[in-house]
């Protein structure tokens, strides 16, 4: 592993670097998005924006994680270039795109399922700087021929452990693959509805991860993400029903405005 290159007296973190990547990707997704559906917006500026809001909601959600060590040792906590939670960069970036969206004149609930065939390859291709650094989030020890050891990670391991990051870019890329499809020019789905299903399948592959993590059990044998993600699947539910109700709810009334008006034509 390398979490650092070393360029003379420089070091640059392979973190930020993968995490540069990630921004990248997503930003190429987000833009080829808004080609396909006609839509014009700054694919650059809403990743910048959004990565930025992303990484400090993920630093803030690791610090009120661990509120222990911060009493401790705060500026070791706020300053260390490891430690980021996947929620808190969600809900900050979440927030962040919401805003956007009234700058350019588009829906909350539209701007986030644009965006979220991006969010999923961005947070795929950010854990790989997981992976690289050896920040520890990888799994527990594992006999399996894949399993790979961290003896110069920021946080060293001997042991053979699951590669679970690399776990999390696979699935992470197939739920990009399915929200892409589903979100396609010819196929309308109900505003809100892609965001939803983005809540619910993230969350359960966060959930099933987190049974060969090394992060502690905090209530019913679950961790923080674990708990984290089953809110995200219940609220990605919500909405896609919230969704779904509100389309059924417009076709009638779309439909007799339609009428009323292939009638005035007529007469």
């Amino acid at each position: 592993m390398y979490p650092f290159i070393h360029l003379g007296h420089i070091s640059i973190g392979t973190f930020g670097l993968l995490l540069w990547l990630a921004a990248v990707c997503g930003c190429w997704v987000l833009h080829r998005n808004f080609r396909r559906l006609h839509i014009d917006g700054d694919a650059i500026s809403i990743v910048a924006v959004s990565t930025v809001a992303g990484v400090l909601g993920a630093k803030l959600w690791h610090v009120l994680e661990t509120p222990h060590l911060l009493l401790r040792h705060p500026a070791d906590l706020l300053f260390d270039r490891a430690g980021f939670a996947w929620y808190g960069g969600l809900v900050f970036g979440i927030l962040t795109l919401l805003w956007q969206a009234r700058v350019y004149k588009l829906g909350g609930l539209r701007m986030l399922d644009l965006a979220a065939p991006a969010a999923a390859v961005g947070y795929g291709v950010g854990r790989l700087g997981c992976l690289v650094s050896g920040d520890g989030d990888y799994g527990k020890p594992t006999s399996l021929p894949w399993g790979m050891s961290f003896p110069h990670g920021l946080v060293p391991t001997y042991q053979r452990v699951h590669p679970t990051p690399i776990y999390e870019l696979l699935g992470a890329l197939f739920i990009a693959w399915i929200l892409w499809r589903r979100g396609a020019p010819g196929n309308p789905r109900p505003i809100g509805q892609i965001t939803g299903e983005y809540l619910i399948l993230s969350g359960i592959a966060r959930f099933l991860v987190e049974f060969i993590r090394i992060n502690p059990h905090v209530l019913w044998g679950l961790t923080n993400a674990q708990l984290a993600s089953l809110g995200a699947i219940a609220f990605g539910f919500g909405l896609v029903l919230y969704a779904r109700s509100r389309a059924g709810s417009r076709t009638p009334a779309t439909s007799a405005a339609a009428h009323r008006a292939t009638t005035a034509r007529s007469s």
